[in-house]
């Protein structure tokens, strides 16, 4: 029986090693991934992708994998966490405890994001999407007023769960009552602009207005 269990066990650090390689690649060079072997508790660490932490293979579990070997009702996921490197980089972590066939913990896959390039990514197009305030000439474009509608029409259809070309009849109806009520109907080529974004025809959104009997 014990040798049984091991072998399972075994299988399913495998697994999670080919998963943790996986993900690493993917997301590499952000993300760390570390598979642990729960069952060796003294040096856990069995395979790293990305290392951000400076861990190696052989490190002892970290308090959450102790906490999971201490209860098996532990959470067995704990995701987007705030963790820190000793160089003070900031990490978003997430830990994912496996358990076996039995109900026991016996391995965990954990994720750290280093946040930090993602960080300096924000500022920068933050800086590029500022706008001055200073007074001056102001003046309408149309794809602006366009997109005024794409934007409306999208949140409406966020609503409702459904994407602009799949909404209902009755919902585009509601749609369309909305967009008149803004003022979003009054734009050059507002129809056009909305029935191309809805996949029907003009005629389609020009008979929705005579419904909205506003």
């Amino acid at each position: 029986m014990a040798e049984e269990q091991g072998e399972d066990r075994q299988l399913i650090i495998d697994q999670l090693i080919a998963l943790a390689s996986g993900i690493g690649k993917t997301f590499a060079p952000f993300c760390e991934v570390v598979v642990h072997d729960l069952s060796r508790s003294d040096h856990a660490v069995v395979h790293i992708e990305n290392n951000l932490t400076g861990r190696a293979v052989g490190d002892p579990a970290t308090e959450l994998g102790l906490a999971r070997l201490a209860d098996p009702h532990y959470k067995q996921v704990i995701a987007n966490y705030q963790n820190q490197l000793k160089d003070g980089r900031q990490l978003k972590s997430t830990s994912v405890g496996i358990r076996d066939g039995s109900g026991r913990y016996v391995a965990a896959l954990c994720l750290n994001i280093d946040l930090t390039q993602f960080h300096s990514v924000l500022g920068i197009l933050e800086q590029f999407s500022r706008i001055e305030t200073e007074s001056g000439p102001l003046e309408t474009l149309e794809t602006t007023n366009n997109d005024r509608i794409k934007k409306h029409i999208n949140a409406f259809a966020a609503r409702h769960a459904s994407t602009p070309r799949s909404l209902k009849t009755e919902e585009r109806q509601t749609l369309v009552r909305e967009l008149k009520l803004a003022g979003l109907l009054d734009i050059r080529h507002a129809s056009s602009t909305i029935a191309k974004y809805l996949n029907v025809s003009r005629a389609t959104i020009y008979n929705d207005i005579k419904l909205s009997n506003i």
